[in-house]
Parts: structure tokens; C-alpha cells; sequence
């Protein structure tokens, strides 16, 4: 009979604080249809403390993956130390997209849809390290939850909970909010699915605050250019409102711009506009954005937006003395390699010439691999656009994009990113969690032919490449790929020495005639070839050649001595190799003709400065011959078909074939 009181008395307690908790998890939308997208920027959960401005000091959140792979573990964990709950017992938590803006940030898409759950635990941030199974240990108050998924009764057993409540389909307009009618019994507490009430107590209840709209009306600003800040509030204060705010961010201070940082909305009034002059001067500090960000608010005040970025462009940007591949320019630039960097190449051939061209550009002695992050400092400084130091070149799209513009979101467009010349899927090298960390170009991997993983963050085979496109090539060969229509295809050589360089500097990995289905091999070699023979090492090239060799002590040799792909891959294969022909003389021997196929305007580009171009019929009637500079259009007007190009400069004559779509 003890026993069982004693069972009884627990059952009581247990039921108790059950209805009584300090912080509960008042309200959670995981799944946002606002930006007509999938990137969830509006998703947030809220916690609601039953007494107002409540230190949170010792809570943590922790977010719990349901699926297979997730195996009921946690994936997100957020230490609430140092954080209050507001005048109205409420935090909440989301992106810097969230109307109110959240008391506690998080990235935008973090939390996941379902079937998943979310709980509240007395202890600390490293309690949960990712990976953790959902536990009872400590536990205030968990949620679970799904997008019109099946129960994961697994982890509601391992939280103790018995009911998963569905926030609605797909891309729905709901959050799951929950509603005490303040009985204090097993039914007092329900939850529903309705439409969100960030930062507002879900029954309508308690303090009305007022919001502050901060409001800058343009994206991009020029040096020397000023704009107007401008806040106002919902309804006009009953006091003077004094408002501080800031514009640091990273190199972007005080010294960067002038005017007020503190407004004060008047009594009886709603909206104050301060002037901000951003300052035009000398020096090439690159693009920069600035950050406003709105100091804390009085208690009946919060913020409807914050933390506004815009972007800063600097007209003190260098232009470099060679071309884009657009406009190539030749023998500007000069390979940094020791003089004696090939020696050990010279009078080889066959087999024997490969694995020297290997010993070199794969010892491991010397070269260094890096991670795969690093790869985006690498790339902002090997592929910066010749005409702007503030922009990268995109291969494929033959386009300046700010180095600002790195894509660190799902949402691609408009953004750059790391383009695999070698895809990742066909090649069968993956990252590991340290290729996260961007370290630096001193620290690094020792590497060596074998190390295949390594391919992944070579800056030779990594290009700075458009978002949606680098999307649109995939894992394509190069020949079922040839890159965006209507450009000029100034990418293709480039490319080709990228990937045939892959295939000398690990072992596993070769270039293939057609379109192979094989792990490390690719294609197509017949098209790899055309375009390195039509497309020339530029000076942008042997510019990005020498950047990466900083980074890896290594270089690309097929940038340096072109003709080298002929010995092992094209017509010389066989034949004995000597250091005698340099990328000077295959520039002078080659013309490049681009596009082909073409529509209306066929260009011709070279190291000379004229060419006289005659256009043949493939027949071999003379149909129409001009006198161009380097990279000046010949306007066609030729039916569809096959045509030839006799081209001549100094005495020198190429005959090239192209296609009239």
C-alpha cells in the first residue's frame, strides 16, 4: 500500500510539471511559402517562459532529424545562454528574413520539415554535439512535428511524447501553435496548425508592441554616393524614440561614410530619415557591404526588421594589363616556374614521358593539396576579372560576377560557385568535413599521386563558374556539354588542359574517347583536343597557372608547353619530347576561330594584331575576304552549311573549318 501512494504521489508530480513548465515551445513553423520558393527564409520556433523577461541562461534548444539517414538524432543544437525572453514571456528564433526580426539568429533554411522534432533541455551546448540521440535526460519540452508525413513513433518514444502534429503540405502558410486553457489537466494543453504569430502570444493576449520598420530603399551604392535611412514605427510613439544604429561591417567603419547614426522620432509622431554619404576615396578596398543594424529597442518596441546589408561598389578597382578570354592577350604574363621545373621531361616519350610529367606535378615531397574551402579564396584571386579586381571571370558564361556574389545558399541565382572540370560523380572524390575549414594556403595535405580525394579541391581543375549553369553542365562530358548558347567559347581550351591535366596528376583518372559510364574516366578526348588545339593559353590562363602554383606548388605543364598534349595524347604521341617548344610558339602557329558553329559574326583571334581571312565554300569557291584587326567581327551572310577560313599574318597561313547554323 506504501508502494502504490508512493506511485500515486510521483504520477502527481509527474503530471505537475508536466503543466507547469518555466519555457515551453510555444509555437514552430518549419516549412514557409512566403518568397513563392523552397528556401524557407520565413521558418522560425518561438519558446514562451511563463513569467516575462526571463533569463534562458542554462536552456538549450535542440533539433532532432526523423528520417532514415537522421536516425533520431540531433542536427542543430542552439545555447540559449544569454538570452531573455521579452515583456511578453516570448523569444523568438529565426533567419534575418523573419518579420519580427528574431531575438536569436539562425540561417536561413535550418530548420528541417519532418517528421522531426524539437526539444528543450536544461544543460549546455555541448550536450547535444550533432549526431546525439533524442533523450528524456533533462528534458523541459519537446514538440513533434511533420509536413504531412508518416509518425516517427521511434523518436517520440525516445522524447516520451505520444502525438506528432502535422504543420500542413508542402511550401503551407501554417505554424503549429500551441494553446493552454489553464486547467492544469491532461487536456489542457492542444496544438494547432494555423496561421503564424511571430513574436505575438498565440491567443492574442498580452503586450501590444510596437514594430519599427527600418527602411533603405536601394541595393547598391556607389563611392561617394548618399542615400537616405528612414524608420518609422506602427503607431506614433507616446515619447521621443532615440534610435542608435550602426553601418560596420568587416573593413566597412566609420571612416568609410558620414552622417548621423542617432535619430530620435519625436512625441506624437512615426517616422524619423536620417542622410548617410558614403565617402569617395582612392583606394581598391574591393566591393564591401555594409551592415545596419538597429541597437536594442525599449521594452514595448521590437524591431520589424534588422541587420539590412547593402553592397558598397568600389570604383578604385585595378584592371590588369592582359586580357579576358574574351580579348586574350599573349606573352604578358610569364610562367613563375624554375627555370629547371621540366628538365627531367626532356628527351622522353610514351609511358616514360607521362609518369616524369608526374613525378613532377604529383610529388609529394613538395606539392600541397588544400581544402576544399580554400578553393574560394583561390579562385577570387585566379580567376579575377582582368577589366575589375572586384569581380571573378565565369568560365562557361564569359562574364564578370562580384566576389561578393559567392553562392552560400540553395539559392544560386545571380551567385557563383565551385565548378568541377572534372565532376565529382565521375571522377569518385568526395569531401570530408575538414575540406570545411578555410585555412589558408600554409596549412595543408601532404599529397601524392594516389590521392585521388584530393582532386576535389585542385584549384587546376576548379573554375569560378555561374550558379544556374555550373546546375545546367552537371556531371556532363565535355562534347555532350559545349557550354551556353550564343558564347563565343572562349572557356574550351581552358577547360581541356584542366581535365587533361586530372588524368597525369592522379592515377585513377583518365581521358576517354566518347562518353564513358566508368568511375574516373571522362570525355570526350577527340573534343578535349579540338579545343585545346583552337584555343590557345592566353595570358589569363598562365595568370591563373601561376596563382595556383603559389597555393599547391604545382602547375598545369599543358598551359606552360601546350605541345605536350600532342606527345601524349595527339599526333606526336611516340615521338621523343624536347624543351624546346614553349607556349610562345604554339601561340604563334595557332588561330583560333570562334564561335562554331556561328550565326552571323565569325571572329578571329590570335597573337598577331591583323589577319587577312578569305571565306570559302566547301567546295572551294572564294565566296568573300577582309582584312581584320585581333577579335574583330566578319559579318557573314551565308546559308546553312560547311566553310572554310583561310587565315594569313606574316606570311603564315592556317586554313580552319567552321559551321554556319
Amino acid at each position: 500500500m506504501k508502494i502504490k501512494s508512493t506511485l500515486v504521489l510521483m504520477s502527481f508530480l509527474f503530471i505537475s510539471v508536466c503543466f507547469s513548465q518555466t519555457v515551453v515551445i510555444n509555437e514552430l513553423d518549419c516549412d514557409t511559402t512566403f518568397d513563392g520558393n523552397n528556401i524557407d527564409n520565413h521558418e522560425f520556433v518561438e519558446l514562451k517562459s511563463e513569467t516575462p523577461n526571463f533569463n534562458l541562461d542554462g536552456y538549450v534548444l535542440v533539433f532532432f532529424n526523423g528520417s532514415t539517414s537522421g536516425n533520431d538524432s540531433s542536427y542543430l543544437t542552439l545555447d540559449l545562454d544569454g538570452y531573455t525572453t521579452d515583456i511578453n514571456g516570448l523569444l523568438l528564433i529565426g533567419s534575418n528574413n523573419l518579420t519580427p526580426f528574431p531575438q536569436l539568429i539562425i540561417s536561413p533554411n535550418s530548420i528541417q520539415n519532418g517528421a522531426d522534432a524539437v526539444a528543450l533541455y536544461l544543460g549546455d551546448y555541448t550536450d547535444f554535439p550533432e549526431g546525439t540521440l533524442a533523450t528524456q535526460t533533462n528534458l523541459v519540452d519537446a514538440l513533434a512535428y511533420d509536413t504531412s508525413d508518416s509518425d516517427d513513433t521511434g523518436l517520440m518514444a525516445l522524447l516520451g511524447l505520444t502525438t506528432q502534429y502535422n504543420e500542413g503540405s508542402g511550401n503551407n502558410s501554417n505554424s503549429i501553435q500551441r494553446f493552454d486553457d489553464g486547467l492544469g489537466n491532461a487536456d489542457s494543453i492542444t496544438y494547432t496548425s494555423t496561421t503564424p504569430t511571430p513574436r505575438a502570444l498565440n491567443d492574442g493576449s498580452g503586450v501590444v508592441l510596437n514594430g519599427v520598420l527600418t527602411t533603405v530603399n536601394d541595393i547598391h551604392f556607389n563611392e561617394g554616393d548618399s542615400f537616405d535611412v528612414t524608420f518609422t514605427t506602427e503607431q506614433n510613439v507616446d515619447s521621443d524614440l532615440v534610435l542608435d544604429f550602426s553601418l560596420n561591417n568587416g573593413g566597412f567603419d566609420t571612416s568609410d561614410f558620414t552622417g548621423s547614426t542617432q535619430v530620435t522620432i519625436p512625441t506624437g509622431q512615426n517616422t524619423i530619415t536620417t542622410s548617410i554619404t558614403i565617402i569617395d576615396d582612392i583606394n581598391d578596398e574591393g566591393d564591401e557591404i555594409f551592415k545596419l543594424v538597429l541597437s536594442p529597442l525599449p521594452t514595448s518596441y521590437l524591431p520589424l526588421n534588422n541587420n539590412l546589408e547593402r553592397r558598397v561598389i568600389d570604383n578604385d578597382f585595378v584592371v590588369a594589363p592582359f586580357g579576358t578570354p574574351l580579348s586574350p592577350t599573349f606573352g604578358i604574363v610569364t610562367g613563375t616556374q624554375p627555370a629547371d621545373y621540366y628538365d627531367s621531361i626532356n628527351n622522353l616519350s610514351g609511358a616514360a614521358l607521362e609518369q616524369a610529367l608526374q613525378d613532377i606535378i604529383a610529388d609529394p615531397t613538395i606539392v600541397r593539396a588544400q581544402t576544399y574551402s580554400d578553393i574560394i579564396d583561390i579562385l577570387q584571386e585566379a580567376d579575377q576579372n582582368p577589366a575589375n579586381s572586384n569581380q571573378v571571370w565565369l568560365v562557361y558564361t564569359e562574364q564578370g560576377r562580384a566576389k561578393l556574389d559567392y553562392q552560400t545558399t540553395s539559392n544560386n541565382i545571380g551567385t557563383w560557385n565551385r565548378e568541377h572540370t572534372f565532376p565529382r560523380s565521375l571522377a569518385g572524390y568526395n569531401s570530408i568535413d575538414l575540406d570545411d575549414e578555410r585555412d589558408g594556403k600554409d596549412i595543408f595535405w601532404t599529397t601524392k599521386a594516389d590521392s585521388l580525394r584530393h582532386g576535389n579541391s585542385d584549384g587546376h581543375a576548379l573554375r569560378a563558374a555561374d550558379g544556374p549553369e555550373n546546375s545546367s553542365r552537371n556531371n556532363s562530358h565535355y562534347g555532350q556539354y559545349n557550354g551556353p548558347t550564343g558564347t563565343a567559347g572562349s572557356f574550351k581550351g581552358d577547360v581541356a588542359r584542366s581535365v587533361l591535366y586530372m588524368q597525369i596528376r592522379y592515377n585513377a583518372l583518365s581521358i576517354e574517347n566518347g562518353f564513358p559510364t566508368t568511375t574516373g574516366q571522362m570525355g570526350d578526348l577527340a573534343t578535349l583536343l579540338d579545343w585545346h588545339r583552337n584555343d590557345p593559353p592566353d595570358d589569363f590562363e598562365m595568370n591563373r597557372n601561376n596563382v595556383v602554383y603559389e597555393w599547391q606548388i604545382n602547375r598545369n605543364p599543358f598551359i606552360d608547353q601546350p605541345d605536350l598534349v600532342e606527345y601524349i595524347w595527339g599526333d606526336n604521341v611516340g615521338d621523343t619530347w624536347t624543351n624546346t617548344l614553349s607556349v610562345t610558339d604554339f601561340e604563334k602557329e595557332t588561330i583560333k576561330l570562334y564561335p562554331n558553329p556561328v550565326n552571323n559574326q565569325l571572329f578571329i583571334s590570335g597573337k598577331n594584331n591583323e589577319y587577312k581571312v578569305v571565306i570559302y565554300s566547301s567546295e572551294g569557291r572564294k565566296l568573300d575576304s577582309k582584312t581584320l584587326k585581333n577579335n574583330s567581327p566578319f559579318n557573314l551572310d551565308l546559308t546553312t552549311g560547311v566553310y572554310f577560313a583561310k587565315i594569313t599574318s606574316q606570311d603564315k597561313t592556317e586554313t580552319k573549318k567552321f559551321v554556319v547554323k
